[in-house]
């Protein structure tokens, strides 16, 4: 080499690695933005960080590929190996290992959309848990007072609400939780109402509503917070979510589903009238039964007066009014205490039938008195009260003349005071 000449190297410029990994991930990331990838998840990983980290793969590739987690907190559903995606993201280079790989920026499951996969994931995850079994249910008031309501207040579900409870003449109060029904944020909000209502002692029973929608436009009533406050709830919950066809997990947490906000209220109101029927039929059923214990009684009393066995009247009639009484009692407390409204009815009717009871028995009793003092009246022992003897031979038959004895013969002679034998002289 002559001098002055330079080598080879010294005419061209030398990279370091990093300046080399840099200058690619630099060309990459200018030209190969927003790109959609079709692949396959495998090796999905979850560190704490919160990021996903997996490889996308068809029959005859793969690449890296990285969703920060501020990214994935926006996914609808659950990545999981095996799933078919479609990743729109950008291609760059991780520097420290000079690997080629394509960040993620949002992804679609492939061949169903992301909103009922995640439908489906979050179903299948609060089933496994138990929060849609029947035993965990609780049962609606009979009669609320007030009704809290968490939805738009400019929403026509609302609205619908009003109207069906102003139609009752024995309309509940109801108090709104103001809260947006769909768009981002709005289960925070929806959950937040349903847990300031149960803050309050004056509540009796949360309806969630909002009306029909699409799939996204329902979505704040499928996600996990709302059917966690749900299920926490401790005042029972309707949940009144869309039109008739609609299903939501609101659906399947709340102790009650609606078809629709309109259903809802009258859900809340047709216990109160279910009750009252209820409470009709009772009222019915204590008069059937009444009557037909004071027939088996009356037929009863009868028998007892007119046998011959008869002795003591009016212990027998105090006996009978007792039993009367424990009876009239228990068919009285058969119908609950509390039936709110119905107390005053029922107590009026428990006073009416003692009253007639007590008519009755003493109209019997009164008879029966009649009745004890013509027996005693006639009664032979009444006869030995006023003087006379009854005389029987030893054989019992009773003596009516002096003739009808012997001499010397022994006889028996029956006082008021008791018996005694004597002999014909």
């Amino acid at each position: 080499m002559e001098q002055g000449e330079l080598s080879f190297f010294e005419k061209r410029k030398i990279y370091s690695i990093s300046e080399l990994v840099g200058e690619i991930r630099s060309e990459l990331e200018s030209n190969m933005r927003d790109l959609s990838l079709q692949g396959e998840i495998s090796n999905l990983g979850r560190p704490a960080s919160g990021h996903l980290y997996f490889t996308l793969k068809d029959s005859q590739a793969q690449i890296a590929a990285v969703c920060f987690r501020l990214r994935n907190r926006y996914l609808k559903f659950e990545p999981e190996d095996g799933m078919d995606v479609v990743a729109r993201g950008s291609v760059t280079v991780y520097p420290p290992r000079g690997q080629l790989q394509f960040m993620v920026e949002s992804m679609e499951p492939l061949g169903r959309g992301a909103l009922q996969l995640a439908f489906e994931q979050l179903k299948a995850k609060l089933q496994k848990e138990g929060l849609f079994e029947h035993e965990r249910k609780k049962d609606l008031p009979i009669f609320p007072s007030r009704i809290g309501v968490v939805t738009s207040p400019t929403g026509a579900a609302f609205q619908d609400m009003l109207r069906a409870l102003e139609r009752r003449s024995d309309r509940p109060s109801v108090l709104l939780f103001p809260v947006r029904v769909q768009g981002e944020g709005a289960s925070t909000e929806i959950a937040e109402g349903i847990r300031q209502f149960n803050e309050r002692a004056d509540v009796d029973v949360i309806v969630v509503a909002r009306g029909g929608g699409s799939l996204e436009d329902l979505w704040a009533f499928n996600e996990e917070p709302v059917a966690r406050a749900i299920d926490q709830s401790g005042i029972p919950v309707i949940s009144a979510v869309g039109h008739e066809i609609d299903f939501t997990i609101a659906d399947f947490v709340a102790d009650v589903r609606a078809a629709t906000p309109t259903a809802a209220a009258e859900i809340v109101s047709d216990r109160r009238r279910d009750f009252m029927r209820r409470i009709e039929d009772l009222v019915r059923q204590s008069h059937q039964a009444v009557r037909e214990q004071l027939q088996e009684k009356r037929h009863r009393f009868l028998q007892l007066s007119q046998s011959r066995a008869f002795v003591d009247a009016e212990s027998r009639v105090r006996f009978l009014l007792q039993k009367l009484d424990e009876l009239n009692s228990r068919l009285c407390g058969s119908v609950p205490r509390l039936f709110g409204p119905a107390a005053q009815q029922l107590a009026q009717f428990q006073k009416e039938i003692r009253r007639h009871i007590v008519y009755y028995l003493l109209s019997r009793r009164q008879s029966l008195e009649a009745s004890t003092r013509q027996l005693r009246a006639f009664s032979p022992l009444q006869v030995l009260e006023r003087g006379y003897a009854i005389v029987t031979t030893d054989e019992g038959k009773i003596v009516r003349a002096p003739g009808q004895l012997s001499e010397e013969e022994m006889f028996e002679v029956r006082v008021a005071g008791g018996e005694f034998r004597a002999r014909k002289e």
